[in-house]
């Protein structure tokens, strides 16, 4: 996300060290969950795995994103044309809690109403905000429909580079 907020792929411009980051996140969870737009992005990733770039960041985050099993929330969409991708065919609080019952790795949760909707729910663990050292000015803002306060604690943050900022947050006990 942008330093004011917003969810826009386009403001930003992710690095070499910001590729592998989460290539190598991905490769350590067992699913992502997406809503139907941000999924509709990320299918970007599948055309590199066909014809890779040559850029070894890319081309592993690609790979990474190929493989991680991906579960999609959508009203519209019929099918997937992703083999590592399903829909969703139950309610998020479904979803989420069966994931978590299960042993194994992370599950995340990888588009905005979907997170907001994960914390007015009460099921995230952990949440990791990436934010790049740029002011939009205008467009999707994560938090942009959430219920109530959320109070956190920070957990660590990572500098990359490039100026962008991970912070790693856990909801904090009232």
């Amino acid at each position: 996300m942008t330093l004011d907020g917003f969810c826009d792929h386009t403001a930003i411009i992710p690095d070499e060290e910001i590729h592998q980051h989460y290539a190598d996140l991905l490769s350590n969870a067992d699913a992502i969950l997406y809503g139907r737009i941000t999924y509709q992005l990320m299918q970007y990733w599948q055309n590199l795995v066909k014809n890779p770039s040559g850029e070894k960041s890319m081309d592993d985050f690609a790979m990474a994103m190929d493989r991680i099993p991906k579960i999609v929330f959508s009203h519209t969409l019929k099918n997937t044309d992703w083999k590592s991708a399903t829909l969703a065919t139950r309610s998020i609080e479904e979803e989420i809690s069966e994931l978590k019952q299960q042993a194994g790795k992370d599950i995340f949760v990888g588009s905005p109403g979907l997170i907001v909707a994960s914390l007015n729910l009460n099921l995230i663990d952990e949440l990791q905000l990436c934010v790049h050292p740029v002011i939009a000015g205008k467009g999707l803002p994560l938090f942009k429909r959430l219920s109530d306060k959320r109070v956190l604690t920070l957990l660590k943050t990572k500098t990359f580079g490039c100026g962008a900022v991970t912070l790693y947050y856990k909801p904090a006990l009232l």
